[in-house]
This record gives structure tokens, C-alpha cells and sequence, in this order.
């Protein structure tokens, strides 16, 4: 498609102002946490690394991180497993109600969170099941199921039937079937569920505060008491900035996953 000079400049600009955008906050917070000033002013006064060091010796926010990776990495496990199991069923399986299942699946992640905590708590509640780790895991399932659940159907729905016929009339089982054909050719779409179902959870805090037990905070709860009180301002951007930092790993992991499974296409 043939662009003038005056548009490509100007399609330029904007993709410029996007990012600025979307990554001046983020620059902004990682500068505020080697800030002297323990307030949001501009300009930033001062540089120091003693908040970083605060922050790795404050129990506060590495048990909260803590509790967010364990409930993240739970949570994805079982979406994993139930949303990858699911999408074989109905993607591959024609059944009465079929349909239905497939809305009450997706159906939790396009309520609003307060509803779904909610119906959560309640029912917990009613069942005598109190509030803990293993609620706020099965909280957090609900949703993630629906990520694992869609990417997994999207990439089974593009997998044509002949190359399992194929792998069927060379004598393989299911099993070989799936490890050795289907697994290969699905793997970055589980491993971008993984990751979409991970940064949910992880980031989740209006479920997380109806079913979390009392006294378990996860990051986000964290960040959310902490946020308006001057003298945790300097680590609420520490741990603000580790956290960018550490999400490039999962993002450079996901991205040369993804190179290597289109290279062997």
C-alpha cells in the first residue's frame, strides 16, 4: 500500500505519541523509585538506591509477591489443565447442549469482577467453606480457565483433521497422537494462555479481596493499602518498577517460544 510522505509522518507521530503514552508512566515510577523525595512531585529530586534496599529487607511486599506468584502459578496450572481439556471437548465433539457449556465456560470472564467475587463469597459462605489460599486459587481459576479455554480452541479450530488421520493411519494411539503432533503445534498457543492467565491472576484485585482469607494479601491488595500512605510511597515504586522489570523475562521467554515454533513450520 502506496503512503504519501505527509502520511507516513504523520502514522509516525502517532505510534511516537503511543508509546510516550504508554511507557512515560512507567519510566516516571522507575525514576521515583531511586527518588529522594517520598512524593509524586515533578521534577524528581535526588538519586539513591537505599529505597531498593528498604524494599528487599521489608517483609511486607515480598510476602505479597510471594502469595501472587503461588496463586498466580496454581491458578494457571489448573486453567491449563481444565481449559485445555475443555476446548478439546467441545472443538472436537458435536453433543446436545454443546452451546450452552461453551457460554457458561466464557461466561465468567464477561462479568464484572464484583459480581463474580460476589457469587464467589456466597457461596462459599453458604457451603461453610472458609475464606483461604485455596479459595482465592479456585477464585482465580474461573477466569483463567476462560483464557487457556480460548486460545486452546482458536489453535484447535486451525488444525486440520487430516493430520491426525495421518498420524492414525501410521499406527499411533491418541496419546502419540496428541504428544507428538497436536501438543507441538498448539504449545505457543498454551503458552500464551499460560501467560495471559498468569498476568490476570496475578493482577486481579477485586475477586482477590472477596476471597482471599483474612490477613492474605496478594500484591495488588498490597499496592492498594499502601498507595496513600506517604511514607510507603518510595517502595510501593520499588516494587512497582521490579515488577516491569521481572515481566520481560516471562514476555522474552513467550517471544523466542514463539520464533523457534515458527521456525520449524
Amino acid at each position: 500500500m502506496y503512503l504519501s510522505s505527509f502520511s507516513r509522518w504523520m502514522l509516525r507521530g502517532f505510534t511516537a505519541l503511543v508509546l510516550v503514552v504508554l511507557y512515560a508512566p512507567i519510566l516516571y515510577v522507575a525514576r521515583l523509585s531511586v527518588n529522594t523525595s517520598k512524593n509524586y512531585a515533578w521534577p524528581p529530586r535526588g538519586f539513591t538506591f537505599s529505597t531498593w534496599n528498604h524494599a528487599v529487607h521489608e517483609a511486607g511486599p515480598r510476602e505479597a509477591l510471594t502469595h501472587s506468584l503461588q496463586t498466580g502459578a496454581v491458578a494457571t496450572a489448573i486453567a491449563l489443565v481444565l481449559g485445555t481439556l475443555a476446548a478439546f471437548a467441545l472443538t472436537r465433539s458435536r453433543f446436545f447442549g454443546r452451546n450452552a457449556v461453551n457460554i457458561f465456560i466464557v461466561l465468567p470472564i464477561a462479568l464484572p469482577g464484583i459480581v463474580t467475587g460476589i457469587a464467589l463469597l456466597s457461596g462459599f459462605q453458604r457451603v461453610g467453606i472458609t475464606l483461604s489460599f485455596t479459595t482465592l486459587v479456585v477464585a482465580h481459576a474461573t477466569f483463567c480457565v476462560v483464557i487457556v479455554y480460548n486460545n486452546s480452541a482458536a489453535r484447535l479450530r486451525r488444525l486440520s483433521p487430516a493430520v491426525r488421520d495421518a498420524s492414525a493411519d501410521l499406527g499411533a494411539d491418541g496419546w502419540q497422537t496428541f504428544w507428538y503432533i497436536t501438543f507441538p503445534l498448539m504449545r505457543t498457543a498454551l503458552v500464551a494462555g499460560g501467560l495471559l492467565a498468569f498476568a490476570l491472576s496475578f493482577d486481579e484485585i477485586i475477586v482477590t479481596t472477596f476471597t482471599a482469607g483474612v490477613g492474605y494479601k496478594t500484591l495488588p491488595l498490597w499496592f492498594a493499602d499502601n498507595f496513600s500512605r506517604p511514607n510507603a510511597i518510595p517502595t510501593v515504586n520499588v516494587v512497582a518498577t521490579f515488577v516491569v522489570l521481572a515481566s520481560i523475562i516471562p514476555v522474552w521467554v513467550a517471544q523466542r517460544l514463539t520464533d523457534s515454533d515458527s521456525a520449524n513450520r
